[in-house]
């Protein structure tokens, strides 16, 4: 599986990481990115991982609003993770996820040249944060289309005028009602 041989190759890089990961050896975790299957990963001793595995011990659910989070900074980021199961291997993953980077730049410099693999990753970063900024967009759109030209939506201010205006006429009701008490 080619998403367990990248996490491996960065891995066996970053030999604090496999240290972390080695004492849960045996232990499965599964991620579930929206859209796509759940991807199961058991621990291997050496803190490797290889694809498959028995029940997981810890399940690692990526939200669908993780594009919104992109690039607005790493607690959003970590608001879009949902981690249920062992607490001590979710720290510790959780953990790789904040600390653990891949340098794709180098990389790609190693079969490219230097000048080619900054091009390519400048056009990557480019087009990541292009979708990130149309998601949002289209987001905003929708939700203005929604407020102001099909009013499917209410915008807050109007929506606090008018709980202004029922309070109002709750108040003016009861002092009725109290008058009218008084007459009869």
């Amino acid at each position: 599986m080619a998403f367990c041989f990248l996490l491996n190759r960065l891995l066996e890089r970053e030999a604090w990481a496999r240290k972390k990961l080695a004492p849960f050896a045996g232990e499965a975790v599964e991620l579930c990115l929206p859209v796509l299957p759940p991807l199961r990963l058991t621990i291997l001793g050496d803190g490797c991982v290889r694809a498959g595995g028995a029940e997981p011990s810890l399940t690692v659910r990526i939200k669908p609003e993780v594009l919104a989070a992109l690039g607005r900074g790493e607690d959003h980021l970590l608001r879009a993770v949902e981690v249920s199961g062992n607490a001590r291997l979710a720290a510790e993953v959780m953990l790789l996820v904040r600390y653990l980077r891949w340098d794709v730049e180098e990389d790609l410099s190693r079969l490219v040249g230097d000048v080619a693999a900054h091009r390519l990753a400048e056009t990557a970063r480019g087009f990541a944060s292009w979708q990130a900024d149309v998601a949002r967009r289209l987001g905003d759109a929708l939700g203005a289309y929604g407020a102001d030209e099909s009013r499917l939506l209410v915008r807050r201010a109007e929506l606090g005028a008018l709980a202004g205006a029922v309070a109002a006429l709750r108040d003016a009701i009861e002092r009725l009602d109290k008058r009218i008490g008084r007459l009869g």
